[in-house]
């Protein structure tokens, strides 16, 4: 089973689970019972799992890689968005993501909030349960 990891935002003023989402590049995360990221197997399969990050530095190193060979379009011929994202802004972004993004300081903060992983359908869903400060506060 593979985890991809995304987010999902519930506006209420009482549920809130913040969204983690890597740009364009998504990175799979293996789900294996009793693996690095999953919780032992047990038998109620829809039951809700701690999960914790644990991406290995060769994924990283190849998602790096892959995203610098990227190669590019001619430039635009207007000076202006019509014609789509120009292409320096898109590449700014991909040497930011290439050379400057740091996933382990990312890793780190999200690893700080409870996590968990629950099957939806057939799925394995990643969620983050932080419950609103409105709650804390009595106000819902």
């Amino acid at each position: 089973t593979e985890l991809v990891l995304n987010v999902v935002l519930r506006r209420s003023p009482c549920v809130r689970a913040v969204v983690a989402v890597i740009a364009s590049a998504t990175i799979i995360i293996p789900v294996v019972a009793g693996g690095a990221g999953a919780a032992p197997a047990t038998e109620n399969t829809d039951a809700v799992r701690p999960f914790h990050i644990n991406i290995p530095e060769a994924a990283l190193a190849d998602l790096r890689q892959r995203v610098l060979a990227t190669r590019w379009p001619d430039r635009e011929t207007v000076s202006d968005r019509s014609q789509g994202v120009q292409l320096a802004k898109l590449q700014a972004l991909v040497s930011y993501w290439g050379t400057g993004y740091d996933w382990r300081k990312v890793e780190a903060k999200l690893d700080a909030l409870p996590q968990f992983v629950t099957k939806i359908n057939g799925l394995d869903i990643h969620f983050i349960h932080v419950p609103t400060a409105l709650r804390a506060r009595g106000r819902c």
